[in-house]
């Protein structure tokens, strides 16, 4: 069985990890995250193996820590979540590696992604369930979406720091979240609560054509 310094070394250096390849990006070195940490190389190498498992015990700890997140405001009152958004500095270790993720591509963050959706498609059913939320006929659909929704943001507002224009998700993530809080927030709101379009008649013709994509006509 292990001590509890031991598993709290694990949990100092993971958490070292985070926030470290949350800022740099995962080029950074083990040594790097040891300092961090206050431990070293050696005990790193003891407790995840390798740099990969290093990464895997990161995203692991970040997916299940957003997914409790969400699920849990659905379960709440409106006010206390609005009001926990506003400190949104207990969020931003887990947003800035999301962000990093998301950024770096591949395999990796393509699984990472697979499951978030999934998380979604779970946590919006039992909004469903509890009344919160309006029921789909396509769960998988409406949960890219709001995930693709979701990342989108952060995106914008990495692109927009790198104009010069907002503080930037990976390195001063609660000042990004509240920037995005305040250009972004309300609008989403009115669009996830009364909808975007005045009728139906694009989501009628989209049924009408059973939401065929037109072929792709050949190129002389």
């Amino acid at each position: 069985m292990r001590s509890v310094d031991d598993l709290t070394a694990r949990a100092r250096i993971r958490d070292a990890a985070m926030l470290r390849f949350g800022r740099d990006g995962f080029g950074v070195g083990l040594r790097q995250v040891a300092a961090d940490a206050g431990v070293s190389p050696a005990l790193v190498l003891h407790h995840f193996g390798s740099k990969d498992g290093l990464r895997e015990a990161c995203d692991r700890y970040v997916h299940d820590e957003l997914r409790a997140v969400k699920s849990d405001a659905l379960d709440r009152p409106a006010g206390d979540v609005m009001a926990e958004l506003a400190g949104t500095e207990q969020y931003a270790p887990l947003v800035a590696y999301l962000v990093r993720v998301v950024l770096d591509g591949g395999p990796g963050a393509a699984a990472f992604v697979d499951g978030l959706v999934a998380d979604t498609v779970a946590y919006l059913e039992h909004g469903e369930r509890a009344g919160a939320v309006r029921p789909t006929s396509d769960p998988q659909g409406r949960a890219r979406y709001v995930v693709a929704g979701q990342l989108g943001l952060l995106l914008l507002a990495q692109l927009e720091a790198a104009a010069g224009r907002a503080p930037s998700p990976t390195t001063d993530t609660a000042a990004a979240l509240a920037h995005i809080t305040t250009t972004s927030m309300q609008a989403g709101l009115e669009i996830f609560t009364h909808g975007l379009l005045a009728d139906s008649a694009y989501l009628d013709a989209w049924r009408a054509g059973e939401g065929a994509v037109p072929a792709t006509r050949e190129q002389p």
